[in-house]
């Protein structure tokens, strides 16, 4: 598998042997160098998160697959990740596959409709790549991860990122099942990460045992905070838990920090009324 230094949007690379990446120009704060897309095989293509509603990114998109896209298949409705399938299977009739929409929460691609829901568990079979689907909810409720069979390829889309942690937004967002959804992963045979932003992760046990570290630490510190803060607000308990990010991130920090209170809320560490958090 390759690891090229760089990551330039519209230019197709090619991280394993019959899968391609194609990065959308959607670069920012939430999506890094932007949302890969990642396509699958040679004849016949299965394509992994087509992306937003960019004519850039369609037309590189279509550009590399001609009439040969068959599949598309989305990691979560979150608006850098599905919206593009429309156009694309218009374009192609390739079928759209993932998991319908959640209760909105103003962050969803609310227009976004699957010809197939697909299950946790079941196999996808795009002329012998064979897909298997695994439920990895946190980041969103309906959140899938792929794993390329036989490659030990696992896509992860925003379930695990390379050089940013995942935030996590109630009430889609939910700590704990990321936190399970994470240990899950270390049960299944991969090699390697093709994360939905940044690049490939070559050492994927590694990375989930650092992420799970550093959401409990992060949780620890909330608790700390809380006890020594509260009764006090999200905006008031953000300015503390999260002292070493920037202020300007703490509008994002926040969802975070309030999936964690939630977390230690259902733990019996903290509890909350009228918007109001005390540790406990």
């Amino acid at each position: 598998m390759n690891a090229p230094a760089s990551i330039v949007p519209g230019v197709t690379v090619t991280i394993a042997p019959g899968v391609r990446r194609i990065t959308a120009s959607n670069p920012g704060m939430m999506t890094g160098p932007g949302t890969n897309t990642y396509l699958i095989g040679d004849a016949e293509l299965a394509l992994i998160d087509p992306g937003p509603e960019l004519d850039a990114h369609r037309d590189a998109l279509l550009a590399v697959v001609g009439d040969r896209l068959h599949w598309i298949l989305c990691t979560h409705t979150h608006r850098d990740h599905s919206p593009l399938a429309r156009a694309l299977k218009q374009a192609t009739g390739a079928e759209v596959l993932g998991h319908g929409v959640t209760p909105t929460d103003g962050r969803q691609d609310e227009a976004f409709k699957p010809d197939r829901v697909l299950c946790d568990g079941e196999v996808v079979d795009c002329a012998g790549a064979r897909l298997r689907v695994v439920h990895t909810p946190g980041h969103a409720s309906n959140h899938f991860c792929y794993l390329l069979e036989g490659s030990g390829l696992l896509f992860t889309g925003d379930h695990v990122m390379q050089g940013s942690t995942v935030v996590i937004s109630p009430p889609d967002g939910d700590m704990q099942a990321y936190l399970d959804s994470l240990e899950r992963l270390l049960e299944l045979p991969v090699s390697a990460f093709a994360p939905g932003h940044g690049h490939l992760i070559t050492t994927p046990a590694e990375e989930v045992h650092r992420l799970i570290a550093h959401r409990l630490k992060r949780e620890a510190k909330i608790h700390a905070v809380l006890a020594e803060q509260g009764p006090a607000t999200l905006d008031v308990l953000v300015r503390h838990a999260y002292d070493d990010v920037p202020e300007r991130i703490h509008p994002v920090a926040m969802r975070s920090l309030h999936a964690h209170l939630l977390r230690l809320e259902r733990n019996g560490l903290a509890a909350s009324a009228a918007g109001i958090w005390r540790a406990r």
